[in-house]
């Protein structure tokens, strides 16, 4: 008799990765349960700390890091290191800081080819450049053929908060609140599929994968009692909305017809039955903004480069508490549940 498979309480799969419930239950049951404190328990990407040795300083530090496992290591409109850079550029930017500093640690595979190496260490430049950050430190460690996958990155990034920013996680939403969203969804999952070879046809997909701080400052200058950021990576936009109505104990409710999708990435998607609301971005952010403040808000987003198609999706609402609800184009309306499994391994 053939033994029964090991379930996922027992051993790890790739839906722990996904970034949805699985991810979430796997967080609370083992990393909170043996490392827990009041900044993992926040849930938010990036921790708020405060600045006891400089009493001078106002403000707090911020801190965020984040490993990248991307198969391919490259794809249209990106590459690992490029992904590297402003994934943690982007986690520390979620908090209202102004990134400055990251650390880069490397898992290299024996047998990668120094030029390979050198191409994503040079993206990593640019892209840390178009940023304004800096890379202080890092470290390198080699594995055995056969022992790895080519390439794995682990990024950590520091930014400081000013005092005058009062944003602290996913928990500020408020009924009332306008619901923001920077630009289409779904291209940095649809890229990465059309570089595996996946999709049975050349899709005209660019990964979004961009730094957003520049973005970011820019919308909080404009409208400085925004609530909250978020950037919608793992379990797409779906997931991200799920999590910060759960934080906020809030209901959000979005219009299918609002949510921008490129043709290219819909196409995709009907045809491997898959649904935008859940593919990986890695270059947008979603903004929920008081109502006096939304049409200001949404007026500087269209100004800038990443977000000259961002679009109102939605509203925050008392109820239903903990749920997202869509409208969808025909008029009815659906809940919107958490990712549950692993939608697409290897994605960021």
């Amino acid at each position: 008799m053939c033994p029964l498979p090991l379930s996922h309480t027992e051993r790890i799969v790739l839906g722990h990765g996904s970034g949805g419930r699985m991810t979430r239950d796997l967080i609370r049951t083992l990393f909170q349960a043996h490392l827990g404190n009041p900044y993992l328990e926040a849930g938010n990407d990036f921790a708020r700390l405060p600045l006891g040795i400089e009493p001078h300083l106002e403000g707090h530090l911020i801190l965020s890091t984040d490993s990248h496992v991307i198969s391919p290591l490259f794809f249209p409109g990106g590459d690992i290191g490029r992904l590297a850079i402003c994934g943690t550029v982007n986690d520390v930017s979620m908090s209202g800081a102004i990134p400055l500093y990251l650390t880069a640690a490397f898992i290299l595979e024996e047998g990668l080819s120094i030029e390979t190496l050198e191409r994503v260490v040079q993206s990593m430049r640019q892209a840390a450049d178009e940023a304004g950050v800096i890379v202080v430190a890092g470290d390198t460690k080699v594995v055995e053929k056969g022992k790895g996958d080519s390439l794995f990155i682990t990024t950590t990034g520091v930014g400081w908060l000013p005092s005058h920013y009062h944003l602290r996680g996913g928990e500020q939403a408020r009924p009332g609140d306008v619901v923001l969203l920077s630009g289409p969804i779904g291209d940095h999952g649809i890229a990465v599929l059309s570089a595996r070879g996946e999709l049975g046809f050349e899709a005209e997909v660019k990964s979004d994968v961009a730094p957003l701080n520049h973005l970011i400052q820019a919308v909080l200058k404009a409208a400085p009692h925004t609530h909250v950021l978020r950037d919608p990576t793992r379990g797409g936009l779906a997931t991200t909305l799920n999590e910060i109505a759960q934080q906020s104990q809030v209901g959000i409710r979005i219009e299918e017809a609002a949510i921008p999708v490129r043709p290219a990435v819909r196409a995709a998607c009907e045809m491997l039955g898959l649904d935008p609301l859940y593919i990986a971005n890695e270059g947008k952010v979603i903004v929920i903004v008081p109502p006096e403040e939304a049409e200001t808000a949404l007026a500087v987003m269209r100004q800038h480069p990443y977000g000259a198609e961002a679009a109102r999706i939605g509203i925050v609402e008392a109820q239903p508490t903990s749920r997202v609800i869509l409208r969808t184009t025909l008029g009815t309306h659906r809940v919107v549940e958490t990712l549950s499994g692993e939608l697409l391994p290897r994605i960021c």
